[in-house]
């Protein structure tokens, strides 16, 4: 596929002539941007619950799709069970009993989910190498998503639909086999989750109210009793039953005195609820804890501070990791896969520089068999390594952050690339990032942080970024800038900044609030009025309505809306004056279309320079590799042109500059 999809149409790699000389001998060979954004050769790795076959998504005519082998074949033996065209397969499992491989996916990326089923076994149709796939749920216009699969009914699986009500998703039980559905309990009380015990019985959901706040109930039938609530602000979630099927752990931080998410018990018929764990070291909230299937202990839990950290309460599995980890230093592991008897593990060894190696791991035998490394033509040893900083916002509040320096070059005065995350309420870890490597590779420092609002480092770190969109927020990523300016590190004249989605509307509200800090802002789905994001929520987040006005603010009272109106960067237009580049997904359900339409409008109504690209097959993000290919030649070309300095890879394929053709707006 690479080869006549994205064949080379122009001789060697460019790059701007801006850089100067001694910079451009110094840095690594340029790496193709295809190399970064191509689909990978196998990805997603999974084993069958009996562990004799692998699962994999590996391209197929042009499209991510699912492939099987057994493990002991190698992977050129291997065989596509899915030959879906257009939208890719990306998330999938295996069925209990590993009759089915099971798949949901969206229409170019317009957020409405069905569910589907394969059977490896199935002979393959006569137009394709595939079985044939079923739609086992079939519905358009909504959302479809897995409750449970039970293990006591192999050929199950419980989902939730809102086709009835957009709002709120019905239970249902699907059969596997059949296709057949029948509806367990229709959601007229506006419950949010349904969880279900050791048993596979419904008993518990949750419920968010009016005020934001939320409550556990316990399910008897019709009726639903309360046993714990969280008052808005606080969090709790159920995370599975305790093997006495009585109490349940939830994973929580509700409690006026409490700050760090943190492991507990809760009696489901007292409501009295005890502490399991809290991260020792008292400096980050509870990432996942670890339970045995087989045993239904918990083994282990997990912190992501700067880096991972495991507390393992289980021995054998304490031995087991200490010996992997020196087998793999300097990597992180992540789990992929585990046998149903949990005697053979699938993992992913990564490291800042390493986006994935994968292996199989024996316990009985404590036997590691290497299995591929993704993207293996990606050259490792031009990689940038990721270091870990903390700087101090205006008002004090210390800002964790990572810093990827490019090789070859003194870290002195260099152009710098500020990548805000998403969400906000998400969070940056160590690890490989691609948009840092490309960009340390073109020349630039790329600065990502986890300012105000992220997760991961308390509830009052969290709270601190609420309702506050492009001011203490975007002055965490203006002190970062400020601080590596301070430190030396980053040319006050040389600095751009770039984001998807939350990360988008900083890159906008940057060119907006600080108009002279950045030479340059790419934008991709990103919101910028802030006032019509909110008034044009999907239906299907209405339970969570009140918590996202508590966090981002409240259209529809007078201060709130006054508050929105200044924090969206479309209100703030006539500051402008930098360059910009803005993308979107025609079919974005999260963030409209609308809100790229009104910035570009209003910035051309201005005369100020902006390039707009809109692809009519995609959504919130770009998953299709042809358009990633397009989006980041674009990017890394703008920043190129308007950041002294830096280079950029100018061939492109024949396909690619066909597609930009088409997506220019």
């Amino acid at each position: 596929m690479a080869g006549r999809l994205f064949a080379i149409i122009l001789t060697g790699l460019a790059f701007c002539e801006t850089a100067a000389a001694a910079e451009r001998s110094e840095l690594p060979p340029l790496i193709e941007r295809e190399r970064f954004f191509e689909d990978p050769d196998i990805a997603a790795p999974q084993l069958s619950p009996d562990g004799r076959f692998m699962s994999f998504i590996r391209p197929y005519e042009g499209t991510r799709n699912l492939w099987i082998k057994t493990v002991a074949e190698p992977f050129d033996k291997a065989r596509p069970i899915t030959a879906e065209r257009g939208t890719p397969v990306d998330r999938y499992f295996w069925s209990v009993d590993g009759k089915y491989v099971l798949f949901v996916k969206d229409n170019n990326g317009d957020g409405n989910y069905n569910l589907y089923a394969v059977s490896p076994a199935a002979t393959a149709e006569k137009t394709s190498k595939a079985p044939p796939v079923r739609n086992l749920t079939n519905v358009s216009g909504s959302m479809v998503i897995i409750y449970r699969l039970p293990v006591s009914e192999p050929d199950a699986v419980y989902v939730g639909i809102n086709d009835r009500d957009r709002a709120w998703h019905d239970l249902y039980k699907l059969q596997l086999s059949t296709g057949s559905r029948e509806l367990v309990r229709k959601n007229t009380e506006r419950l949010a989750e349904l969880f279900f015990d050791n048993d596979d019985h419904l008993r518990l959901a949750t419920r968010v109210n009016d005020d934001g706040s939320s409550e556990l109930l316990r399910i008897e039938g019709e009726k639903l009793t309360r046993i714990y609530s969280c008052p808005i602000g606080d969090e709790c979630r159920v995370n599975r039953f305790h093997a006495d099927n009585r109490r349940v752990y939830l994973v929580t931080n509700a409690g006026a005195d409490v700050d760090l998410m943190r492991l507990t018990l809760l009696d489901t018929r007292t409501g009295a609820e005890e502490l399991v764990e809290s991260d020792p070291t008292k400096r980050a909230d509870l990432y996942a804890p670890i339970f045995s299937d087989v045993t239904g202990k918990l083994i282990g839990t997990v912190y992501m501070g700067d880096r991972q950290r495991f507390n393992w309460r289980d021995p054998d599995w304490d031995r087991e990791y200490r010996d992997l980890v020196a087998r793999l230093p300097g990597k992180e592991l992540y789990l992929a896969g585990i046998t149903r008897d949990e005697q053979v593990m699938l993992f992913t060894a990564s490291s800042d520089i390493e986006p994935g190696e994968t292996y199989i791991y024996d316990r009985r035998a404590r036997k590691l068999t290497f299995q591929f490394r993704i993207r293996e033509d990606l050259p490792r040893q031009y990689l940038a390594p990721m270091q870990t900083i903390r700087y101090r916002s205006s008002d004090g509040l210390e800002i964790p952050a990572y810093l990827t320096l490019p090789r070859g070059v003194p870290r002195h005065n260099l152009p710098l690339l500020v990548f805000p995350h998403g969400g906000p309420t998400a969070r940056e870890g160590w690890g490989f990032a691609t948009a840092a490597q490309l960009f340390a590779n073109r020349g630039f420092a790329v600065l990502s942080m986890n300012f105000r609002g992220s997760i991961g480092y308390g509830k009052k770190f969290r709270a601190a970024g609420d309702r506050q969109w492009g001011e203490g927020i975007q002055e965490d990523i203006t002190a970062g800038v400020r601080y590596l300016i301070e430190q030396g590190i980053a040319d006050p004249k040389r600095v751009a900044i770039m984001g998807y989605s939350f990360g988008g509307y900083c890159a906008l509200a940057g060119a907006a609030f600080t108009p002279d800090m950045y030479s340059a802002a790419v934008a991709i789905v990103a919101p910028s009025n802030l006032v019509t994001l909110l008034n044009g929520m999907p239906v299907s987040a209405e339970a969570w309505r009140r918590v996202i006005y508590d966090r981002i603010g409240d259209p529809h009272t007078a201060e709130g809306r006054a508050q929105l109106e200044r924090q969206s960067p479309l209100r703030a237009v006539s500051k402008m004056k930098i360059p910009m580049v803005i993308m979107h997904g025609a079919n974005d359900p999260n963030v409209p279309r609308a809100e790229s339409e009104q910035m570009v409008s209003a910035l051309r109504a201005r005369h100020l320079p902006v390039e707009y690209l809109v692809f009519d097959d995609e959504g919130h993000g770009f998953a299709k590799p042809l358009n990633n290919i397009v989006a980041w030649a674009v990017a890394e070309r703008f920043l190129a042109q308007h950041v002294r300095g830096v280079r950029y890879q100018e061939s492109m394929s024949a396909d690619a500059v066909a597609r930009l053709e088409a997506v220019k707006r």
